[in-house]
């Protein structure tokens, strides 16, 4: 028994654990709206482009999260401004902002001497988590989580039929807006946990898999949060025994139960066609 719980007998693992549990609960409700409406790669767009903001922040003296969230709005923002006002896709405009906006941190990034480690901010460092760390992403997780659970029922009429929302009353500006304010928050916020690349995984596998897994919003919500929460924990548990990183162990620890929530679902399919 003491071999199990050796993990746990470590600061570090501690603050690893508890980065885990902190960032579980906004990005695995977060992940639920972008699936539903279909804003996928809209997360993968914004959490490359945050990477300019950060290198500029460092450079300029700038406190990282005030880049971080700056340069992932001016992504958002201008995707959706050129895709409502030009012929081009949104998602081909998704594809070129965030690629573009990438291009441009690397650039930046090498062309400056920096003790910020690049794999870190793309990668993420668990293992690394400090009590500052663990402070700001509870300092945004907390409002985040309210601001979702409180409004779940307006982003949902918003996802499923912005025409209806906007019969009814609602805001769907203001809708439409907050909610890419809270994917800039919730991608800083998991910027020190699993870095810039590996958090699309936590934006869109725990939503993907309580969607096939319920029929209604409300448990798929309550589902996304429980999946996401035991991936992560287990996940940062099997890293210590593999030696392997804790961020692409959880990735792939979301991949197949994904992949098992799919296999459940389509032979459910094929019993109700027999």
């Amino acid at each position: 028994m003491s071999a199990l719980l050796a993990p746990f007998q470590f600061g570090f693992m501690q603050n690893a654990f508890l980065i885990a549990v902190i960032v579980s609960v906004p990005t695995a409700l977060l992940s639920c709206f972008l699936v539903l409406k279909g804003w996928a790669l809209m997360g993968d767009a914004v959490s490359h482009a945050v990477l300019p903001g950060v290198v500029l922040a460092y450079l300029w003296g700038f406190p990282l999260i005030l880049g971080a969230f700056t340069a992932g709005m001016v992504t958002a923002l201008a995707t959706g401004y050129l895709s409502g006002n030009s012929r081009v896709k949104q998602d081909t405009v998704m594809g070129v902002v965030f690629s573009g906006m990438f291009g441009l941190g690397i650039v930046i990034y090498t062309a400056i001497t920096s003790d910020v480690h690049l794999d870190h901010i793309l990668f993420g460092n668990m293992l690394g988590v400090g009590p500052q760390d663990l402070q700001l992403a509870l300092g945004i997780a907390l409002p985040v989580a309210a601001v979702l659970l409180v409004k779940w029922k307006d982003l949902m009429l918003h996802a499923f039929d912005p025409a209806q929302a906007r019969a009814s009353g609602l805001p769907v500006g203001l809708l439409h807006y907050g909610l890419l304010a809270v994917l800039s928050l919730t991608i800083v916020a998991t910027m020190s946990a699993t870095g810039l690349i590996l958090a699309v995984g936590l934006l869109i596998a725990p939503g993907a898999i309580a969607f096939l897994l319920v029929r209604s919003f409300g448990r798929m919500l309550a589902v996304a949060v429980a999946v996401c929460m035991a991936a992560m924990l287990a996940g940062v548990y099997a890293s210590f025994w593999l030696d392997s990183a804790p961020a692409p162990t959880i990735v792939l620890i979301l991949t197949g139960i994904f992949v098992l929530a799919l296999l459940r679902r389509l032979a459910q399919q094929r019993r109700a066609s027999a």
